[in-house]
């Protein structure tokens, strides 16, 4: 548990639990508030996924670099939980309401979505690094969201994330980029950043 403890400190889980749980309850405020039907929008659900995934993205890299290849530690194991438990966060915390008068659904759409963005995250910080990893799922989301395309196939992938729950397209597009997700951070963890960008921290 000690080790745990320090994994949870290092990673600063617990400011980013706060500001998920916060960033959650000021859009289901925002919703109930807002909205005239207890349904969410799916924009809405799509978008609070994503500012959820985003809170969650510093908790991918640790203030070491060098600790983070390390072979004192079985680390595969331990980032493929991480990966599931903030996905586990993200879901349930969204599926919570939905017996509520602002509700964060269908489930379907959050599962998919919070799996393929989480993914999505993980690839990108496994890539690019943790401080960028959420560079593409907002830049991808966003225009998604704005001008989503039912047709062709390719415009369902494209646009997957915005898509209904029934689209099988984008159900697979969210699929493959969470296991390729899961498999890059698990097996490589975040790409060590720049000398220039380490002395900052």
């Amino acid at each position: 548990m000690r080790w745990l403890t320090l994994y949870l400190r290092s990673r600063r889980a617990h400011a980013a639990v706060v500001g998920v749980v916060a960033c959650a309850a000021a859009m289901w405020s925002l919703g109930l508030a807002l909205a005239d039907t207890p349904e969410m929008g799916e924009q809405m659900v799509v978008l609070t996924v994503l500012l959820l995934v985003i809170c969650l993205t510093p908790t991918l890299g640790g203030p070491d670099d060098e600790m983070e290849r390390t072979a004192a530690f079985a680390w595969l194991p331990r980032r493929a939980a991480h990966l599931l438990v903030a996905g586990l966060l993200v879901t349930l915390l969204l599926l919570a309401t939905l017996p509520t008068g602002a509700r964060f659904g269908p489930a379907e759409l959050v599962v998919r979505d919070a799996a393929g963005l989480l993914g999505l995250t993980a690839l990108c910080a496994a890539t690019l690094g943790t401080a960028r990893a959420w560079f593409l799922p907002l830049a991808w989301t966003l225009p998604a969201v704005l001008f989503p395309r039912a047709e062709p196939v390719a415009g369902q992938i494209l646009t997957w994330q915005a898509q209904p729950p029934s689209s099988t397209a984008a159900t697979v597009t969210a699929l493959l980029l969470a296991l390729a997700g899961l498999a890059a951070y698990a097996m490589s963890g975040p790409v060590p950043r720049a000398p220039a960008e380490a002395a900052q921290q």
